[in-house]
């Protein structure tokens, strides 16, 4: 089955992500050549560990508290914080209790 991509003027509702926690349902919501939207469902003590994108990046977290590693520093993100990065800027993301993320990455020519 198809993953379902969010079209052009299709609504989004952010507020029911959270619900997705307990079965781990990461998924890709807008993918152009251009820029990618992911929302990441990372339960407590989950990780993504060093990893880059070619692009900027914006780590949005929506719910939750997050541990970003970047740039030298390890920040705590809270729901509605986000921090911007730098194209190939290594960086790692665990979530420090159950969160929902949402990854932007805008990709260069």
């Amino acid at each position: 089955m198809a993953t379902h991509h969010a079209s052009p003027g299709e609504i989004v509702d952010l507020a029911t992500w959270a619900q997705d926690v307990p079965n781990e349902k990461t998924k890709v919501i807008v993918k152009t050549d251009e820029m990618e939207l992911v929302r990441l469902v990372l339960p407590a003590g989950k990780e993504f560990a060093d990893h880059k994108v070619s692009g900027p990046c914006v780590i949005h977290c929506i719910t939750g508290e997050i541990e970003c590693v970047a740039i030298g520093t390890t920040q705590l993100l809270a729901s509605g914080q986000l921090l911007y990065l730098m194209p190939d800027e290594p960086h790692s993301v665990k979530a420090v209790v159950d969160s929902v993320v949402l990854l932007t990455i805008i990709f260069k020519d």
